[in-house]
């Protein structure tokens, strides 16, 4: 064999080698990339799509929606009145614990709305914060079936006071994000 005729053999199955390597490590990239970004409910979205590729593609939807929202920061004012509001909510509990935790609950989209996340749909919000706020997505959730309990009136003392504390994990996160978080320090 001439070496014309290895080089037209062995280059092209250089390039591809090369190829898949650049194309196999581009997919472990984005991968550890939403791994990292979303944390657990980077598996949460896996275990509830059809695949894996599927789920990832979920995610990165929502990365794309969440760029396209208008987040902004809250100015130190707004940031004052919802800790004041909140010391409100937790000296309700007290007295009305469903009330309270009820309370808390639209504080908190209160809070969501006024940072520029749409409210209108529990589902679509916790897409929409799992992107920023992805570790404090389980609180969310927890708390919201806690409310849900609570208006039907079949909630413990013991469940609302659990509430509180999910509620305020991201109230917390959505308060300290609002005075110029991550994606603001990015832009």
């Amino acid at each position: 064999m001439s070496t014309g005729t290895l080089l037209a053999i062995i280059i092209p199955v250089v390039v591809v080698v090369a190829l898949l390597a650049v194309a196999i490590t581009l997919f472990v990239n984005r991968r550890r990339h939403l791994q990292e970004r979303f944390g657990p409910e980077y598996e949460r979205t896996i275990e509830g799509a059809d695949s894996q590729l599927a789920g990832e593609r979920e995610l990165r939807s929502r990365e794309k929606r969440h760029d396209s929202l208008d987040i902004k920061p809250l100015p130190s004012s707004s940031r004052e009145r919802y800790s004041r509001d909140w010391a409100g909510v937790q000296d309700e509990f007290v007295d009305r614990p469903e009330e309270a935790v009820h309370d808390a609950d639209r504080l908190v989209t209160s809070l969501m709305h006024e940072r520029g996340y749409p409210t209108e749909d529990f589902e679509q919000q916790l897409r929409d914060l799992s992107v920023e706020h992805s570790r404090t997505m389980e609180h969310y959730r927890a708390a919201h079936e806690v409310d849900a309990l609570g208006t039907a009136h079949r909630a413990t003392t013991e469940q609302l006071r659990g509430a509180m504390v999910h509620y305020r994990a991201l109230f917390d996160e959505l308060l300290a994000d609002g005075g110029g978080g991550a994606r603001h320090a990015r832009a």
